[in-house]
């Protein structure tokens, strides 16, 4: 499954900007920010899955980055509860907060694409404008299922199916195992 090479990266960024930007529930534990250079660091990786990463970011810029996670995530949890109406909407706000513009870019060798910012005083990440267009590219597709909320009990991190088969139910294979096992010992009980 593909939404368009550069989309994938992006999207593929938002999900992971949420899980390591936003608290909650993680592999059956409490999920709390990380200090600030350790979370600095895990949103350095996230960026990592596009062909845009620029590191990790400046200690200042990584509130801004909380800020990107903290909006994106209630489109995840909209589309994972079968609401695409509300995603859409919220995805239209963040079309909106972030002021995406296009501009085609070309860098490290690849050829001519779309990115997509705003205005430095409405998208202090420099990535809210790129992950508010590539949702709603997958939003405007055929393909908004393949965004998900893990499925597993006392898990909260978000997913972006691109599996062949579309059943992707779960945000890591630890959760599965953790799920399959847990349904093997109930199975295993007189």
């Amino acid at each position: 499954m593909n939404f368009g090479s550069h989309v994938d990266g992006i999207v593929a960024v938002s999900a992971a900007l949420v899980n390591a930007a936003t608290p909650g529930e993680r592999q059956g534990r409490a999920y709390e920010l990380p200090p600030a250079g350790q979370l600095a660091t895990e949103i350095g990786e996230a960026l990592q899955l596009s062909s845009r990463y620029e590191g990790p970011p400046a200690a200042n810029r990584v509130r801004a980055f909380v800020e990107v996670a903290e909006v994106v995530r209630p489109v995840y949890e909209r589309l994972d509860s079968g609401d695409v109406d509300a995603a859409a909407h919220a995805v239209n706000g963040l079309l909106a907060r972030y002021g995406a513009r296009p501009k085609l870019e070309r860098h490290d060798g690849q050829p001519w694409h779309l990115h997509f910012h705003g205005p430095a005083a409405e998208d202090r990440s420099g990535w809210g404008g790129s992950v508010a267009m590539a949702l709603a590219t997958v939003l405007g597709s055929d393909y908004a299922d393949r965004l998900g909320v893990c499925a597993a009990p006392s898990c909260d991190r978000v997913f972006v199916d691109v599996s062949r088969n579309g059943t992707r139910r779960f945000c890591s294979e630890a959760c599965q195992n953790r799920v399959k096992a847990a349904a093997h010992r109930a199975r295993q009980r007189p």
